[in-house]
């Protein structure tokens, strides 16, 4: 069989042959189905050896990687003719802007690749076709080079551009190429920007594309020091990328005996007086501590890191490895190294809520005096107790207390509890009683009764290790290190179930009975774990950590499971949802059309055996209600959609009815079939029942079917929504509900309530208790949401009213007044103190013994309510300010009976005050109509403010 690289070459000549015409005419390749496969052959061999430049220009002529990485563009969706300086890469999906850096980064390669002397191949004995063949490559080469040549500056700003962009991309897959190649219809609501193909990190693209910037930047600097100075910049950058991360990765290599070269050569053609910022960065320090043998310097940097935690623990480890593995050839001046990086990093572990390692566990085996000073040292130096949080104290104490219990020298115990550390951390109690335990316990066996000849040849028992693999397997969340942690699992036992380690990991049984029925058990634990801990991560609205869990969930099971696969692609968009909802959508920003797209795509999907969470569903129509998507939910959604989905038949009512309320006339059409659905669901299904006595009782159940959905379930849909209009019209709908039942005795006020039905056939089918809790909860929620909707703070006024709370009504009602008057500087609308609410104020004074408030508040109605006023201004019992607020009174009449009333009863201070208010000459009868409207509008103010200051 050929080489997968030759049959790159082997299908685009087949897909480039020239056809030649009845005319006996040379015709371009026709662009037919033979070709296209041809061509994606061809280009799944490429993904096959996943793009690796390196393997590819070894192996294939410029001419054929040319036509192969232009076919990629041509596939990933880029326009043709379009410059790629001119397309902003950020926009774009991540296979489109990861196939243009490949291309553009091929071509500076490839410029830099023919500067370089070429040996001659010896020429063999001269054969006629083979000659012109070759020359004819060599002509295509040319012409290939002059125009990269051309584009080179274009190329490199787009790589530039590239290294701003600092996100993840995809390269295309076998897989994601299927795909591309289907018909549009067969996807499935798949777009070009899905992440199912091989995932390249961040920071493995920069690397690529420093080093290929650095070596463009080298070969044209040879006159120009400023160009010098770009490719040492790139090339410190690769190699500091490198240091971090390795040479190698499953999808480049860099070659690092060049990249020193090259390093080499920028530090002589360049002035090195920033020789001393790059050394720098911890990575570099590091590496040049490792390879000059400076390890004293290495343990410093270690012990200073501890401060500020900037380095990865797995970087920290991956540095301990190599030192115990030098130290394990021979090396024994590094014991003493080995030890103390160990140590650091056990403190590191400590502070950042890491377990154990077991080498930290070996090392104290047989502590002694200095182990134990170096220890307390790192501690001291790693904590500043000043200004560190409880957290970390709580840590650092409890890490302290069980290294003591584990000692077993009482000296070592005495001398590490009376460490100054130790004595700030713990309290005198503590300390005491653990003493107290060391001294009580029991002589210990020591089993080490051979003499150990070195710290790392101790072995941990299996159990140990499974123990401290399981720990670390509950507290991982990045993807890698619980890949890894299973593998090295699955390598000590065949026999457990990991998915069963923590009874926290719950993943819902429609996807559990597909993800337990993988036979691989390593792959049945990632995927359950991985998917476990990814759903736990977005509960707790960790959404950073729950997008890489389920990337790599997604990035596994494409491979085998397409019903996986497509479970994975709607939990990130239900993710990409709450993402998008706690973030930008939280300060108002409109969701990218491609998020809406897909949430359209979800509830439109009709994939078979694809098990379903109805709780996206709920979120999809709720983030489409959210934003407005009224159009759609009324006009375009499919009708069996509809019919089926009961959260999407509740979505289009809602849509509907909230599409007609802002026009002249309001339908009462779609109002009266929202209606119809909401009774139903707060409906109760009613049974007979014989019982012993045999009278026959009736049985309510609450839970009904009889509706769409529960009250429950609708109930936590309405929770999920955030447009005001929405809410408006079903609290709207619920108060109307309230408002029906017979026995009402006082009705709540809502706005938009004229639309709905103002009876109902059946009114001893409806649960009116469980309509009331439910317009409780629905207001309170609402507020949560705005707590300055005027309309929803009197509906919550008018419920308080209703159930006999006067002061809550009260402070509402005031509320309601302040938040659309400026705090009452301005006059309160009209439509919101109605005379209604006015009167149901009164009420709350009169029913509060507050009676000089009413007689204010009387004044407030169109016509003023003297009766009341006057049988309020009689009761000498009144628990409010009373001639404190004559101030207040505008109206000359109640003023006039007031005088009269303290006359009659011999209060004379009190007359003599209510003589004063009427005697203001802004008062006068006389006076135009705006300057007593004026008086008036400025005493309602004062009164009310007062009134909020009491209330509030």
């Amino acid at each position: 069989d050929p080489p997968p690289v030759q049959l790159i070459v082997q299908f685009l000549e087949q897909a480039s042959k020239p056809s030649v015409n009845e005319q006996n005419q040379v015709q371009p390749p026709p662009d037919n189905k033979r070709n296209r496969i041809l061509k994606l052959l061809a280009l799944k061999v490429a993904a096959h050896l996943r793009w690796d430049l390196d393997v590819l220009e070894k192996s294939l002529s410029v001419p054929v990687l040319n036509m192969l990485l232009n076919e990629l563009l041509c596939i990933s969706k880029v326009p043709p003719g379009t410059k790629h300086v001119d397309v902003d890469l950020s926009s774009l999906p991540p296979t489109t802007a990861m196939a243009i850096i490949l291309y553009n980064r091929w071509a500076i390669r490839t410029i830099v690749q023919s500067s370089f002397p070429v040996k001659q191949v010896k020429p063999g004995p001269p054969q006629l076709n083979v000659m012109s063949q070759i020359q004819q490559e060599k002509e295509l080469t040319e012409n290939i080079l002059k125009v990269l040549k051309e584009q080179a500056a274009d190329s490199i700003l787009v790589l530039e551009g590239a290294l701003k962009l600092n996100k993840d991309l995809y390269v295309h897959t076998i897989r994601t190429l299927d795909l591309l190649a289907m018909e549009p219809g067969m996807v499935n609501g798949e777009t070009e920007s899905s992440t199912a193909g091989l995932k390249i990190t961040a920071e493995e693209i920069q690397c690529q594309v420093c080093y290929d910037l650095g070596a463009i930047y080298f070969q044209q600097g040879s006159t120009n020091a400023a160009v010098h100075q770009n490719a040492k910049d790139k090339f410190f950058k690769t190699k500091e990328l490198v240091a971090k991360n390795g040479s190698s990765s499953l999808h480049f290599t860099i070659d690092e005996e060049r990249l020193a070269g090259y390093c080499q050569a920028c530090g002589i053609l360049t002035s090195s007086s920033d020789d001393a910022s790059q050394q720098a960065t911890p990575y570099s320090q590091i590496h040049s501590c490792m390879k000059s043998g400076n390890y004293q310097d290495l343990v410093k940097i270690f012990l200073e890191d501890n401060v500020t935690l900037s380095l990865p623990v797995q970087f920290r480890q991956s540095v301990q490895r190599e030192l115990f593995r030098k130290a394990q050839q021979g090396n024994d001046a590094l014991e003493e190294v080995c030890f103390k990086v160990c140590v650091c990093n056990t403190v590191c572990d400590v502070l950042q809520g890491e377990t154990i390692d077991i080498r930290f566990c070996q090392l104290f085996l047989k502590p002694n005096k200095e182990k134990i000073d170096f220890l307390l040292e790192v501690c001291s130096r790693s904590i500043d107790l000043e200004n560190a949080s409880e957290e970390l104290k709580r840590k650092m104490a409890a890490f302290l207390k069980n290294f003591c219990l584990g000692l077993e020298d009482l000296q070592l115990v005495f001398m590490t509890s009376s460490h100054e550390l130790f004595i700030k951390l713990l309290k005198d109690e503590e300390r005491k009683l653990l003493i107290d335990q060391m001294r009580k316990r029991a002589p210990r066996i020591n089993l080490c009764t051979k003499p150990v000849t070195s710290f790392y040849d101790i072995p941990a028992s299996a159990s140990v290790n499974i123990g401290q693999l399981e720990h670390q397997l509950i507290l991982s969340v990045d993807p890698r290190r619980i890949r890894q942690i299973l593998i090295e699992l699955h390598g000590m036992t065949s026999e457990r179930q990991f998915w069963t380690v923590s009874n926290k990991w719950e993943v819902p049984n429609v996807y559990g009975n597909v993800i337990l029925g993988i036979k691989d058990s390593l792959t049945r634990d990632l995927v359950y774990i991985l998917m476990a801990k990814g759903l736990h991560c977005c509960a707790i609205k960790d959404f950073v950590h729950a997008k890489q869990l389920f990337a790599a969930c997604l990035e596994l099971v494409t491979e085998f499971s397409p019903k996986l696969r497509q479970v994975m692609l709607n939990e990130m968009l239900l993710l990409d949802i709450y993402t998008h909802e706690a973030g930008p959508g939280a300060s108002g920003e409109r969701p990218p059309s491609d998020l809406i797209s897909r949430v359209r795509g979800y509830l439109e999907m009709r994939v078979p055996d694809i098990p379903l969470r109805q709780v996206i569903a709920e979120e999809c129509v709720a983030f489409l209600l959210n934003w407005c998507e009224n159009e759609y939910l009324t006009m375009q959604v499919p009708l069996p959609l509809v019919q089926t989905n009961p959260y999407v038949k509740l979505g289009q009512l809602l849509a509907a009815t909230c599409k007609e309320l802002p026009g002249p006339k309001e339908s009462r059409r779609t109002a009266k079939d929202l209606w119809e659905v909401v009774v139903q669901i707060c409906s109760v299904s009613n049974q007979h029942k014989r019982g012993n006595d045999g009278r026959v009782s009736l049985i309510k159940h609450r839970e009904s079917t009889l509706g769409i959905m529960y009250r429950s379930e609708l109930l936590s849909f309405i929770k999920k929504l955030r447009e005001p209009l929405v809410l408006t019209t079903i609290l709207s709908l619920f108060v109307k509900l309230h408002n029906v039942r017979e026995d009402i005795v006082n009705d709540i006020a809502a706005e938009h309530i004229s639309i709905w039905p103002s009876s109902i056939p059946n009114l001893q089918s409806v649960d009116f208790e469980a309509v009331a809790v439910t317009v409780k909860e629905l207001v309170s929620y609402a507020l949560t949401i705005n707590a300055n909707n005027h309309f929803w703070l009197i509906i919550q006024a008018d419920i308080y009213f209703a159930t006999n709370q006067y002061s809550a009504a009260l402070h509402y009602y005031l509320q309601a007044g302040a938040v659309c008057s400026d705090f009452f500087n301005k006059m309160v609308p009209p439509d919101v103190y109605t005379d209604q609410v006015i009167k149901r104020m009164i009420k709350c004074c009169s029913l509060l013994n507050c009676h000089t408030q009413v007689a204010i508040l009387c004044q407030f109605l169109r016509e003023v309510d003297y009766k009341t006023a006057f049988k309020a201004l009689q009761e000498q019992n009144s628990h409010d300010a009373m001639d404190s607020y004559y101030e207040y009174i505008w109206d000359v009449t109640i003023l006039e009976y007031l005088t009269y009333l303290h006359h009659k009863r011999g209060e004379t201070d009190k007359r003599q005050i209510a003589i004063k208010a009427i005697g203001q000459t802004e008062l006068n009868a006389s006076n135009p109509e705006e300057v007593l409207q004026l008086a008036a509008q400025r005493r309602k103010k004062k009164f009310l403010q007062a009134m909020a200051k009491l209330y509030f």
